[in-house]
């Protein structure tokens, strides 16, 4: 086990080094500079200057050059300054990091909660009316557009109803209030993950409900819920655990919407105001922790195959 931990944080390693690499090539091949920026809110600015200040940011090297300063500077734990919030990045990327954690998490386990039973109801009931409207629900949920998605629950619950806010967070004084503003991010995030972990659980249990030690387990004499949970539960999460790891990186792509719309500052509005701002170490730091949140997920996927059966070994 300790060899393969071994190499798969090597492989991990070396994908992020990849992918620093090609997110800061793309950053620095993004019309525009910060310093252009600066000339843009200041006309006044002479050509003389703006050259000084290329110089002093190191604009006017070729771009690998400009990367591996920066990735020198990384590995010492320097990950730059940010020109949008005068800050150091990371002082600006981790506090948003754990609110874009609360609000995946919250998520993530909420969608757990409703889609493991779920479809593993409809698969015990199949071609029912139960089955046919929980895969009515899960199309809904998988066909409707997370941006789409959040501007109805705003409509609905912030102004129609007026019972929730409709963007922003609570100043962490208040818990209730804290709660309320994250109820609505939440609910479209868990609306628009749970209908996809429905429908590969009710898939994955209808075909273990058809192998041979489930009939049986049921000759033996054992009820359905004992059969359910002691045999086809845990079977037919192996092949969901590795959907529910590609799913972080959708949850995660459906944060940045989902920040942005209700204005959360999370990591998907830091790195969208990053992007659009040219702060590129902000949005180059923010891109590799968003890659590096897929990169865990799927190995606790690995992980967890073992668990679940124990035949697959990693020795």
């Amino acid at each position: 086990m300790l060899s393969y931990l071994t190499r798969r944080l090597t492989e991990s390693f070396l994908v992020l080094a990849v992918m620093s690499l090609l997110i800061y090539l793309l950053i620095g091949l993004m019309p525009g500079d910060p310093i252009d920026i600066m000339i843009f809110s200041d006309p006044e600015m002479t050509p003389a200057e703006a050259a000084r200040l290329r110089v002093l940011y190191g604009l006017d090297q070729p771009i690998l050059q400009r990367y591996l300063a920066w990735l020198g500077n990384a590995l010492t734990g320097d990950f730059g300054y940010s020109r949008l919030y005068n800050q150091p990045t990371l002082d600006i990327l981790l506090p948003r990091l754990g609110n874009t954690v609360i609000l995946m998490g919250l998520s993530f386990i909420l969608a757990l909660a409703i889609a493991l039973p779920a479809g593993i109801y409809a698969a015990t009931r199949p071609q029912s009316p139960v089955d046919h409207a929980i895969n009515l629900v899960a199309f809904a949920g998988i066909s409707m557009p997370p941006f789409w998605l959040a501007i109805l629950l705003i409509i609905l619950f912030a102004v129609t109803l007026g019972w929730l806010p409709a963007g922003g967070m609570g100043d962490g004084r208040d818990g209730w209030d804290d709660l309320r503003h994250l109820v609505l991010p939440v609910l479209a995030l868990t609306i628009a993950t749970v209908g996809g972990v429905i429908r590969f659980m009710r898939a994955a249990a209808i075909e273990t409900l058809r192998q041979d030690y489930v009939r049986t387990a049921l000759a033996k004499g054992l009820s359905g819920r004992q059969v359910v949970i002691g045999h086809v539960l845990r079977n037919a999460m192996i092949p969901v655990v590795t959907i529910l790891a590609l799913q972080m990186g959708n949850l995660f792509s459906g944060a940045l919407i989902t920040e942005q719309i209700f204005a959360y500052l999370g990591m998907g509005k830091t790195i969208y105001d990053a992007v659009i701002g040219n702060d590129y170490n902000v949005a180059l730091v923010g891109l590799l922790l968003a890659t590096l949140t897929t990169l865990l997920a799927n190995l606790l996927a690995d992980l967890a195959y073992s668990w679940l059966d124990p035949r697959i070994s990693y020795q």
